[in-house]
């Protein structure tokens, strides 16, 4: 009579049980990290709730309202300055011109994020060309029927939505030219590429906008000088596109040789070969990696505050010294705000990602 060897019941996959045990209690190693992980939350998460949300002060007019043993964050102190946060110094009466450019920001966006909507070709246009002009009528002013407002007066989200759109605008189209540069059969277009590249990649972000922003009027003609918002965006445009590139050639070199040859016997040229065949494809493969640049991108815009222009961030902390709200939580609070602006926004930007990534490796799963 033989041996069967028996095993157990199969373990309910689609129960909390089963997956508590499939995921967090598998292993002797992944129960311990299980345990000190929950160990951490315990210690972080309550604390953090009781001072944003449970003993949070939430109304109040004066900074006394916060004043006391045992309150927790500050909120009238940010409904307070709101406006600073947002608008910076820009004047209250044209606040109208930044929420229409907020506006027609957010309208041409949504349908642009939307793989079955309509038009895009026209969406880019609008978004590329047209958009960045009224942006920039509306802000800047000094045109007719509208007071000019220096850049030295905006601030807050503004200019933080403004740095960092800039850049992103920017960086993907310049990037791809550079990638496709740097893997160019021409010799003298491929060193430029790389020297580019690697100029920028070699320097450090606040360099750059220290350099842009203090050493280069010493360079320029007497009487030129650009503003210096501007100089910080062309600053950041070419550090970005630099990284941008890298990403974009690594999507490049992951597209198997045959694509191209059978791109060249189908009778395509070069820009053809590239448009049609190779970027969607390389595009679709790096949609990670070019979302971590504008990340990352989106984060580093709080470095202008070194050479005087405030962001979202930047704001905050000049609104601290505000004695009319100084308050010992006014810090915490401060920066748990800025904090919630900026995930708010680039978790936006890696949802979307990954929504994008789902839906292109479709067609794959089947």
């Amino acid at each position: 009579m033989s041996v069967i060897d028996t095993m157990g019941p199969p373990q309910k996959s689609g129960s909390v049980l089963g997956w508590l045990r499939r995921n967090l209690f598998s292993s002797i190693g992944n129960t311990v990290l299980t345990l000190v992980a929950a160990y951490l939350l315990w210690l972080t998460v309550p604390p953090l709730l009781n001072f944003a949300i449970f003993d949070a002060v939430w109304t109040g007019e004066t900074r006394e309202a916060c004043l006391g043993e045992g309150k927790g964050a500050c909120w009238p102190l940010v409904w307070a300055n709101f406006g600073q946060f947002i608008y910076g110094r820009y004047p209250e009466s044209e606040i109208w011109r930044v929420n229409i450019v907020f506006a027609l920001g957010f309208i041409a966006l949504v349908p642009m994020l939307i793989p079955s909507a309509p038009a895009k070709r026209f969406n880019v246009i609008f978004l590329l060309v047209v958009y960045p002009l009224i942006a920039l009528v509306l802000l800047a002013g000094d045109r007719p029927g509208l007071p000019p407002v220096p850049t030295s007066e905006w601030g807050g989200l503004l200019v933080t939505l403004v740095v960092a759109v800039t850049g992103i605008v920017v960086s993907l189209p310049l990037g791809i030219v550079l990638a496709l540069g740097r893997r160019s059969s021409m010799p003298a277009i491929r060193m430029l590429s790389i020297i580019f590249i690697e100029f920028w990649r070699g320097v450090p972000l606040v360099t750059v906008l220290f350099m842009a922003s203090v050493m280069l009027p010493l360079f320029l003609p007497e009487g030129l000088s650009p503003d210096n918002l501007l100089r910080c965006l062309v600053g950041v445009a070419l550090f970005s596109s630099a990284y941008m590139a890298e990403v974009v050639r690594g999507g490049l070199q992951a597209i198997p040789a045959g694509q191209y040859e059978a791109a060249r016997a189908a009778g395509l040229s070069y820009w053809q070969t590239m448009g049609l065949v190779v970027l969607p494809q390389a595009l679709r493969h790096v949609i990670p990696g070019i979302v971590n640049t504008f990340i990352g991108l989106f984060k580093d815009t709080t470095l202008v505050l070194i050479v005087g222009i405030f962001d979202v961030l930047g704001q905050v902390r000049a609104q601290l010294s505000d004695p009319n709200w100084t308050v010992p939580q006014g810090a915490l609070t401060g920066y748990l705000f800025a904090g919630i602006v900026f995930w708010i926004f680039c978790f936006g930007m890696s949802q979307y990602s990954s929504f994008m990534e789902r839906r292109l490796n479709a067609g794959r799963g089947r």
